[in-house]
C-alpha cells in the first residue's frame, strides 16, 4: 500500500536538495533529471501495485485515500 501521509523525516531539507539539484540544468535537462530519478525510485519501490497507485494519485489527486 503507497503511503500517502508525510513520512519525511526533513521534508524541508529534502525539499530544498531536490531543487538545488535543478540548479542550472535546460529544462529538457531538468525534464530528464526528472525521468531518471522517478526510474530509480521506482526501481527501488519494486512493488507493481505500489507504482501504480502512486501514477493514478500523481495523475488524479482526488483519488487519493487517506
Amino acid at each position: 500500500m503507497l503511503i500517502t501521509k508525510p513520512n519525511l523525516a526533513r521534508p524541508d531539507e529534502t525539499y530544498a536538495r531536490l531543487i538545488a539539484t535543478h540548479e542550472g540544468l535546460s529544462e529538457q535537462e531538468s525534464h530528464a533529471l526528472n525521468a531518471r530519478l522517478i526510474l530509480l525510485l521506482m526501481n527501488h519501490i519494486g512493488d507493481d501495485s505500489v507504482i501504480s497507485e502512486a501514477l493514478r494519485i500523481a495523475r488524479d489527486p482526488k483519488t487519493a485515500s487517506t
